[in-house]
């Protein structure tokens, strides 16, 4: 070996080539240790299940599974005590690498307190918007007579009437009603298509519309937990049946994405054929109503016709000359 070296030591050229050769072999061995050791390729942890422990708890259990907990969200379900784990990602049972974070759902210790906006006198669209962005929801829609329709009469929270001295706090999440004005002859709707969507945008649509929200059916498998996920599937009224300001809309919900797909796509079909029976049918109500409107505009006083003055005309003459 010693003897190799130095005849190749004899060749510059071929010296320091070897010499970068071995050099880079050696730093790609240590750098693939190293990143072994960093990475802790090979190592696994099964990540326990956190579901309905406390979180102190849960804390500890990660940690001595080289795990680390991290809370991503909270909401107040009143079945179960507060700061237990509600659910968690990735889920119990799944292998993972040591000092993975794990994120966390825990039960709040109560529901947060937001104040009541005062909405009365607004369009019943920015009074929505405001109710919602305040984390707050339309209890009811109550129409009564007024000139002006989807306007903001009054509010009431709890049964107390919200005015716009009120400092009024209700649990988030909680309703409002109010109470809306509805000039005569406006008082139907069509109702929007809300199939495929989630709960809280088909209420919001409903709402916007003057719609109130019925009864929610869920699938099996449905909880709060999961609830966001759940999709409409149906809806009676359907898509574009004309209803009365104030009616309900009663929905379904499914956590089966496909379900809501088909049942949206064959909802989009029938909406479509009876907006198009319901625009001829507008068309034609306002073609006769036009009508009515020229025969009167066009008929003489009295409501006699041209023909019956023209009879009336040569009876006279008739009697004149006899």
């Amino acid at each position: 070996m010693e003897n190799y070296w130095k005849r190749l030591k004899a060749h510059p050229l071929a010296y320091n080539l070897t010499l970068i050769v071995l050099t880079l072999l050696a730093l790609a061995f240590v750098a693939h240790f190293a990143m072994q050791a960093g990475t802790r390729h090979g190592a696994r942890r099964t990540v326990p299940d956190f579901s309905g422990i406390p979180l102190e708890e849960a804390q500890r259990i990660a940690l001595r599974n080289d795990l680390t907990l991290f809370i991503n969200d909270s909401l107040f379900v009143p079945a179960y005590e507060g700061g237990i784990v509600l659910d968690q990602l990735p889920a119990g049972g799944v292998e993972v690498k040591p000092g993975r974070t794990v994120y966390v759902t825990i039960n709040s210790f109560r529901q947060k307190s937001v104040p009541v906006p005062y909405v009365a006198g607004r369009s019943l669209r920015q009074a929505k918007n405001m109710l919602e962005i305040a984390g707050l929801e339309i209890e009811e829609l109550v129409y009564r007579p007024d000139m002006a329709t989807n306007y903001v009469l009054e509010e009431y929270c709890d049964g107390r009437p919200v005015q716009a001295t009120s400092r009024i706090e209700a649990e988030m999440g909680s309703g409002v009603t109010l109470y809306v004005g509805v000039e005569a002859g406006s008082e139907t709707t069509p109702v929007p298509l809300v199939t495929g969507y989630g709960l809280r945008e088909a209420k919001s649509r409903l709402w916007e519309l003057g719609i109130n929200v019925g009864r929610v059916n869920y699938d099996e498998g449905i909880n709060l937990l999961n609830q966001k996920q759940a999709r409409v599937y149906r809806q009676s009224p359907a898509a574009e049946q004309t209803v009365r300001l104030g009616d309900r809309v009663e929905l379904w919900l499914t956590l089966d994405a496909d379900k809501a797909s088909e049942s949206r796509a064959a909802a989009e079909k029938e909406a479509a054929r009876l907006a198009q029976e319901r625009i001829a049918r507008e068309q034609a109500e306002a073609d006769s109503l036009a009508l009515v409107r020229f025969e009167e505009a066009t008929s003489p006083a009295g409501g006699d016709t041209p023909a019956d003055t023209h009879r009336g005309t040569t009876n006279d003459d008739e009697g004149f000359f006899d």
